[in-house]
């Protein structure tokens, strides 16, 4: 049943250099819990800003009353700014600062083994990233806006509260309406929400079988590898796992006329296992050396 379940939500995206790359949906379930940790997470840090800047005003005078001087009075209204500051930066930042950042997961996601990715055949955008973020407002936080207004009211049948709760449902529910899992703004941002390996980097670049002789019999400069960057290498090792005859084919021939290399007729995966292990060496010693090429849009 597990592998029932996993099989429906395998998809295939193809890359510019017309390779297949599959992924994994995430459950709507683990995104469900992703999202709770981290507005867990994000009410947590509100807390303990907010007891620290109140331990900082206790210092200063806050308990003063009508004695508190001017100096004082600026430097309390100083910590409500940058209380307003912090608060507005932990509601709309979070989200935008660790989707953008080279893992494209929140703590919550990393936890549950998710990520974010774009559903096209292009990497990862920062305006993507803004736009779903974006209508998560819509989704989540202005609905329960207009709930707490309802209640704090003193009527829970308020019709403000009413629509703030079917705006809220309609959103929530919207998931499970769609075979991809999205909401409203994976529609809008051109994204899903896809499982994430949790191998670590070297082990998810190494090919399971130890290089041939062959692989040596090409040498590649430092501007020819250049070129690409991790995405692509992972590319390349899938390729080479599943061993296609055409996705090799059309593999090599993208990267040859792309570093201006040609290569011998029928040695495509000798040039590909060649290419592939000076690259993965290349991006290794670059990442020792502090310098990091997600992909070969990077600079």
């Amino acid at each position: 049943m597990a592998r029932r379940t996993g099989a429906s939500r395998q998809r295939t995206v193809i890359t510019p250099e017309g390779v297949a790359l599959p992924f994994v949906l995430a459950t709507r379930t683990a995104r469900a819990a992703a999202l709770v940790i981290d507005l867990g997470l994000i009410v947590t840090v509100m807390i303990v800003t907010t007891l620290t800047l109140i331990w900082l005003g206790r210092g200063i005078g806050l308990e003063g009353g009508a004695a508190i001087n001017a100096s004082k009075s600026r430097a309390i209204q100083a910590l409500v700014i940058v209380w307003l500051i912090a608060m507005f930066l932990l509601r709309n930042a979070w989200f935008l600062f660790f989707e953008l950042g080279p893992r494209g997961a929140t703590p919550g996601k990393r936890l549950t083994g998710i990520r974010i990715a774009a559903r096209g055949t292009e990497r990862l955008t920062t305006e993507a990233v803004i736009a779903r973020n974006i209508v998560r407002d819509i989704e989540l936080f202005m609905p329960v806006v207009f709930i707490g207004g309802a209640f704090a009211a003193g009527s829970d049948t308020d019709v403000a509260g009413w629509a703030g709760a079917a705006w809220f449902a309609i959103f929530v529910l919207f998931p499970f309406f769609n075979r991809d899992a999205l909401r409203c703004g994976d529609v809008i941002a051109g994204t899903w929400v896809v499982e994430a390996s949790r191998r670590k980097l070297g082990e998810a670049l190494s090919v399971s079988a130890p290089p041939s002789a062959a692989d040596q019999a090409f040498t590649f400069t430092p501007e020819e590898l250049a070129v690409y960057g991790e995405y692509e290498l992972q590319t390349l090792e899938r390729v080479l796992r599943d061993g296609r005859g055409p996705a090799l084919d059309d593999v090599a021939d993208a990267i040859s006329r792309k570093i201006g290399r040609p290569f011998p007729y029928r040695a495509e995966r000798v040039f590909l296992e060649a290419y592939y292990l000076q690259l993965r060496a290349h991006l290794e010693q670059g990442m020792r050396l502090g310098r990091r090429k997600a992909d070969k849009y990077a600079a």
